[in-house]
């Protein structure tokens, strides 16, 4: 028998009842059912729950354990005991009937638990990451992440692309965000430059005529972390195509990723054919060039009905054809409370305010902005925009290349409230 296991925690069966079997792992948990020691056994591939008896000769040694101690154990693989099944783990019909144990590690005191769900402080977290990383969810996270590599490798060369590996050491190139800078041995006072993309090289390969380049390449940028990137350092799939056009680069990669997400989401429906919008559409809709389409809110151009209407500010505004009246529609947040939270979220923004129409019962239009207007074209700009009665509509003017940014947060803001 090996010396330290014959399978995995995650191997038994039934078909493995009878077997004398050694498997290595951590206690994951401990359990006294009056005399029985229960230990749950882990590893990288499972759980396996192992059981002693007091007549045992390794009984007192199993005493003494404690989660997260490494131990060896020998035993008989039993089924367990009627009513006992666990459905939640593929081992969960048998149990190890022990006979030796071996400590090969023991653990102190655990600054956190790595049994359970229970959240910690991430300076502990990170203090103790070898612990973090022992917990199911994160296990399982760092195991998906390679899986969702190796789908993306195995998909790109299946689309005809070759894997190139590019230099970490190289020279400071333009890109967007400063240079980590690593300091030459042999060229004192000079410096390389951690790569902010494997731009230049990439390039030199396409022109000495490799024909379609891919690379699963790290990313070195010194800037200020953010919600959706890790602060110095992240991964992007990179790829170059040589002789193709746009329609050719959408071909390629759609299966690939479609792919990937079809096999990672979980059996959550997948888009096969990407919408695709262009980038003043995408402007004049959602006020920025990658919108959260769960999001449903469509900003509309209202200008024709300001245009010589007694809101004069907007009517002034107007007669300058550069400029344009946007409205960001407001399904259920025709309340003045409501209206008047988004007004002073605007003023936060650095707005000088966030006009509104809020529709009431008989789709009456109400505020400033309604009163100025009339209401025939309150009752216009409410059928543009499909609203009815309880709703609002908000409303943003001037030039849209000056005013699309903050539209766009506004609609964010919309969302993220009303949803």
């Amino acid at each position: 028998m090996h010396r330290y296991r014959s399978h995995t925690c995650g191997a038994l069966r039934d078909s493995d009842i009878g077997q004398e079997v050694r498997l290595s792992g951590w206690c994951h948990r401990i359990r006294d059912h009056g005399g029985l020691l229960f230990i749950d056994l882990r590893d990288h591939y499972g759980m396996t729950q192992c059981v002693i008896d007091p007549d045992s000769k390794a009984f007192s040694l199993a005493e003494k354990l404690r989660a997260e101690w490494v131990v060896k154990i020998d035993g008989k693989v039993r089924r367990r005991p009627e009513g006992t099944d666990n459905p939640d783990l593929p081992t969960g019909t048998v149990e190890v009937f022990i006979a030796d144990i071996e400590v090969l590690g023991e653990a102190g005191e655990l600054p956190m638990p790595v049994f359970g769900d229970q959240e910690y402080p991430e300076e502990i977290r990170l203090k103790y990451r070898f612990l973090d990383l022992r917990r199911e969810k994160l296990h399982q996270n760092i195991m998906t992440r390679g899986a969702i590599v190796d789908s993306m490798r195995a998909r790109m060369k299946k689309a005809g692309f070759f894997e190139f590996q590019t230099p970490i050491l190289t020279a400071s190139s333009p890109e967007g965000a400063r240079d980590f800078l690593v300091p030459s041995r042999i060229h004192p006072g000079k410096f390389y430059a951690l790569p902010q993309a494997p731009q230049q090289y990439k390039q030199l390969l396409m022109m000495s005529g490799f024909d379609r380049y891919f690379q699963i390449a790290p990313c070195f940028r010194d800037e200020d972390p953010r919600a959706d990137r890790l602060p110095g350092e992240f991964y992007q799939l990179d790829l170059e195509m040589s002789f193709v056009t746009q329609e050719d680069v959408f071909a390629a990669m759609e299966p690939v990723i479609t792919g990937v997400f079809e096999e990672f989401a979980g059996g959550k429906p997948v888009t096969k054919k990407w919408p695709r919008i262009p980038f003043a559409e995408s402007l004049r809709k959602y006020g920025t060039d990658k919108p959260d389409l769960r999001n449903p809110l469509v900003m509309q151009n209202v200008s024709e009905h300001f245009r010589g209407s007694g809101f004069k500010v907007f009517a002034r505004m107007l007669e300058d054809a550069t400029n344009q009246v946007w409205a960001i529609p407001g399904p259920g947040g025709g309340s003045r409370a409501f209206c008047d939270r988004m007004n002073s979220w605007a003023q936060g923004e650095g707005q000088p305010g966030l006009g509104y129409i809020m529709w009431r019962e008989g789709g009456e239009g109400a505020g400033p902005l309604a009163n100025n207007i009339g209401p025939e074209r309150t009752a216009a700009i409410r059928e543009q925009l499909g609203l009815k009665e309880g709703d609002a509509a908000f409303f943003v003017a001037g030039d849209p290349q000056k005013f699309w940014k903050f539209a766009g947060l506004a609609r964010t803001k919309l969302g993220e409230e009303l949803n």
